[in-house]
């Protein structure tokens, strides 16, 4: 079944993953693929990040009071995310969480596999990305592959020329205090 054209039902998780991986690598994007136990939250991924050097990611999908524009927040995990604070700077009225239909409709993932390579759901296309200045002062950026059964590591630069590729409105702000 579809909505506007997009798939309500979420793939397998294995396709899911194949299909992120096969659109890096199609773009000449290297990645190291680390697999491990499904994971939930980032204490419960922190175990298996040991020996990931590099900038680990959490994802938060939201969308503003009205429901009609959606936010991919890409942030270090360390970062503390102040939804009215960010709400005031992306010029909304309020903004929460999606609902998990949203995220299946928008991104093609489900809850605790959010990732920036969701954005190659074609329900993604208005999806607006919200970046963390803090991400660039890290040469490499690891999060899921679409599924939470695995982390990939991703090099800034390609992080940034995947997202310029997917075509969507992408913001750089300082999350964690200062300004854009």
């Amino acid at each position: 079944m579809t909505t506007n054209g997009v798939p309500d039902a979420v793939p397998d998780p294995e396709i899911r993953k194949r299909k992120a991986l096969e659109a890096l690598d199609g773009l000449g994007i290297r990645t190291v693929v680390h697999e491990h136990p499904a994971v939930f939250t980032v204490e419960q991924a922190r175990e298996h990040w040991r020996d990931i050097k590099a900038g680990h990611c959490k994802n938060l999908f939201l969308r503003n009071n009205k429901g009609d524009r959606h936010y991919l927040v890409i942030a270090l995990i360390d970062t503390r995310v102040e939804l009215k604070m960010l709400t005031r700077r992306l010029d909304e009225d309020r903004l929460g969480f999606a609902s998990s239909e949203r995220l299946r409709r928008h991104l093609g993932v489900e809850a605790g596999s959010v990732s920036p390579l969701g954005l190659l759901h074609p329900g993604a296309r208005a999806v607006r990305v919200v970046l963390d200045a803090r991400l660039k002062d890290h040469a490499v950026l690891a999060f899921h592959p679409n599924v939470n059964t695995a982390t990939v590591e991703v090099a800034f630069d390609d992080v940034m020329k995947f997202l310029k590729w997917c075509g969507n409105d992408i913001r750089m702000l300082h999350l964690q205090g200062g300004e854009s």
